[in-house]
């Protein structure tokens, strides 16, 4: 099944791959075990039934935010999402744009998953594959490959920080898509037609546009965006970054 945009993707897939788990290889280590323990997390609260009742809806999407919190570095995230305009923001600004973004992205998770919650429910039998990782010092990346109950089987990446021993994803490509690019593609467009304050404003007020200024919950398309356009030690040229 295909979904209709990369960001419904994303949220179907990107932690709602509650499925059934096969047998981590030989070679996996610390990064790919703590993915693995957030899946299977997610997957339990999926999987439990009495907070499927409409009336557990807000234990279930509590939980759901804070398996999620702990597992994202939003603050890497909000960096990397904001590129060459993050070294321009005061303190104040920095630790108010990361409690925004954070709020945007468990927002838009909790409400996909109540729009999509029939979509969700046909992946429940689809399975993981775990292929390996890669290490370089603090980064990593977690490579898997989602096989659904059709039969298709989507490659999903995460990439993550060593956080004191605890590994935080700060980004994720769904079949080559990256979930920052995206982000980072709809900021930039918006400080450069108008300003960082008119970013801040829209999202205080949940005001994100698609491009052609309809409202909607598509983000743009990574394709669409020039890397020369912004900061190069955001995004360094590794294998991990």
């Amino acid at each position: 099944m295909r979904c209709k945009s990369p960001g419904i993707k994303v949220f179907i897939i990107l932690f709602l791959s509650l499925c059934s788990l096969l047998p981590l290889k030989a070679f996996a280590g610390e990064p790919t075990e703590q993915v693995k323990q957030t899946i299977e997390e997610v997957r339990k609260v999926f999987k439990n039934e009495d907070l499927r009742r409409p009336e557990k809806r807000a234990q279930r999407n509590a939980r759901l935010r804070e398996i999620v919190g702990g597992r994202f570095d939003f603050e890497e995230m909000a960096k990397r999402s904001l590129a060459l305009y993050w070294k321009d923001r005061t303190p104040e600004e920095r630790k108010e744009f990361v409690s925004l973004y954070s709020d945007l992205l468990r927002n838009v998770y909790l409400k996909q998953i109540q729009r999509h919650e029939h979509e969700i429910k046909k992946h429940e039998d689809d399975k993981v594959v775990y292929l390996g990782e890669k290490r370089d010092g603090s980064y990593a990346s977690v490579q898997t490959r989602v096989i659904t109950t059709t039969g298709r089987e989507i490659p999903v990446e995460y990439k993550l920080l060593d956080r004191g021993g605890t590994w935080k994803a700060y980004d994720v490509y769904i079949e080559g898509v990256s979930l920052i690019n995206n982000y980072r593609t709809q900021f930039n467009q918006i400080i450069r037609s108008g300003s960082y304050e008119e970013l801040v404003r829209k999202l205080k007020a949940k005001d994100l546009s698609a491009p052609g200024g309809k409202k909607s919950g598509r983000l743009f398309h990574p394709k669409e965006f020039k890397y020369a356009d912004l900061d190069p030690a955001a995004h360094p040229a590794s294998a991990t970054a």
